[in-house]
Protein backbone atom coordinates (compact mmCIF):
# COMPACT_ATOMS: atom_id res chain seq x y z
CA UNK A 1 0.00 0.00 0.00
CA UNK A 2 0.98 3.63 -1.06
CA UNK A 3 0.16 6.90 0.60
CA UNK A 4 1.01 10.24 0.37
CA UNK A 5 2.69 12.98 2.37
CA UNK A 6 1.49 16.43 2.61
CA UNK A 7 4.34 17.49 0.05
CA UNK A 8 2.45 14.76 -2.40
CA UNK A 9 5.52 12.50 -2.45
CA UNK A 10 4.37 9.03 -2.06
CA UNK A 11 5.33 6.84 0.67
CA UNK A 12 4.80 3.30 1.49
CA UNK A 13 2.16 2.72 4.03
CA UNK A 14 0.55 -0.75 6.11
CA UNK A 15 -2.67 -1.44 5.55
CA UNK A 16 -2.91 -1.51 9.33
CA UNK A 17 -1.86 2.32 9.10
CA UNK A 18 -4.11 3.18 6.27
CA UNK A 19 -7.27 1.59 8.47
CA UNK A 20 -6.06 3.71 11.73
CA UNK A 21 -5.89 6.62 9.49
CA UNK A 22 -9.37 6.44 8.04
CA UNK A 23 -11.34 6.12 11.74
CA UNK A 24 -10.62 9.95 11.91
CA UNK A 25 -11.99 11.12 8.32
CA UNK A 26 -15.40 11.64 8.02
CA UNK A 27 -17.24 9.49 5.46
CA UNK A 28 -16.93 12.59 2.64
CA UNK A 29 -13.18 12.23 2.95
CA UNK A 30 -13.35 8.44 2.18
CA UNK A 31 -14.23 7.08 -1.07
CA UNK A 32 -14.58 3.31 -1.48
CA UNK A 33 -13.69 2.23 -5.67
CA UNK A 34 -11.86 5.51 -6.71
CA UNK A 35 -11.61 9.41 -6.76
CA UNK A 36 -14.65 9.76 -8.94
CA UNK A 37 -16.73 11.47 -6.45
CA UNK A 38 -14.23 12.87 -3.77
CA UNK A 39 -12.14 14.72 -6.70
CA UNK A 40 -15.18 16.72 -7.23
CA UNK A 41 -15.42 20.60 -5.52
CA UNK A 42 -19.24 19.33 -4.43
CA UNK A 43 -19.61 15.71 -3.96
CA UNK A 44 -23.14 14.33 -5.27
CA UNK A 45 -24.06 13.25 -2.28
CA UNK A 46 -23.86 16.51 -0.35
CA UNK A 47 -25.76 18.30 -3.45
CA UNK A 48 -28.72 15.46 -3.43
CA UNK A 49 -28.52 15.77 0.65
CA UNK A 50 -28.87 19.83 0.73
CA UNK A 51 -31.51 19.67 -2.20
CA UNK A 52 -33.38 17.00 -0.39
CA UNK A 53 -33.55 14.77 -3.65
CA UNK A 54 -35.56 11.48 -3.72
CA UNK A 55 -33.48 8.26 -4.89
CA UNK A 56 -34.43 8.60 -8.62
CA UNK A 57 -33.09 12.42 -8.51
CA UNK A 58 -30.13 11.37 -7.12
CA UNK A 59 -29.19 8.42 -8.97
CA UNK A 60 -29.21 11.27 -12.29
CA UNK A 61 -27.30 13.96 -10.09
CA UNK A 62 -25.30 10.57 -9.17
CA UNK A 63 -24.91 8.80 -12.78
CA UNK A 64 -24.10 12.83 -14.73
CA UNK A 65 -21.44 13.30 -11.92
CA UNK A 66 -19.11 10.82 -12.36
CA UNK A 67 -19.57 9.48 -16.20
CA UNK A 68 -16.44 11.18 -17.51
CA UNK A 69 -14.39 9.34 -14.52
CA UNK A 70 -15.98 6.23 -13.96
CA UNK A 71 -18.39 4.09 -16.67
CA UNK A 72 -18.32 6.70 -19.48
CA UNK A 73 -21.59 6.13 -21.92
CA UNK A 74 -23.31 3.26 -19.30
CA UNK A 75 -23.06 6.13 -16.89
CA UNK A 76 -25.27 8.51 -19.42
CA UNK A 77 -27.43 5.46 -19.67
CA UNK A 78 -28.22 4.70 -16.10
CA UNK A 79 -29.12 8.43 -15.58
CA UNK A 80 -31.57 8.62 -18.70
CA UNK A 81 -32.82 5.43 -17.34
CA UNK A 82 -33.66 7.07 -13.98
CA UNK A 83 -34.90 10.17 -15.56
CA UNK A 84 -37.66 8.05 -17.65
CA UNK A 85 -38.74 5.85 -14.33
CA UNK A 86 -39.28 9.39 -12.94
CA UNK A 87 -41.40 10.30 -15.81
CA UNK A 88 -43.04 7.29 -15.83
CA UNK A 89 -44.12 7.13 -12.20
CA UNK A 90 -45.20 10.59 -12.07
CA UNK A 91 -47.11 10.64 -15.24
CA UNK A 92 -48.58 7.68 -13.54
CA UNK A 93 -49.27 9.91 -10.12
CA UNK A 94 -50.74 12.51 -12.62
CA UNK A 95 -53.45 10.32 -13.64
CA UNK A 96 -54.78 8.91 -10.44
CA UNK A 97 -55.00 12.23 -9.27
CA UNK A 98 -56.97 13.21 -12.03
CA UNK A 99 -58.72 10.20 -11.75
CA UNK A 100 -59.68 10.14 -8.54
CA UNK A 101 -58.20 6.63 -8.15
Amino acid sequence: MFGASLTGTIIPVSEETLKEVNKFMSALEKQVGGNHYKDLPIQPIEYIHANAMGYMEGNVVKYISRWRKKNGMADLEKAKHYIELLIDLEKRKADKECTGA
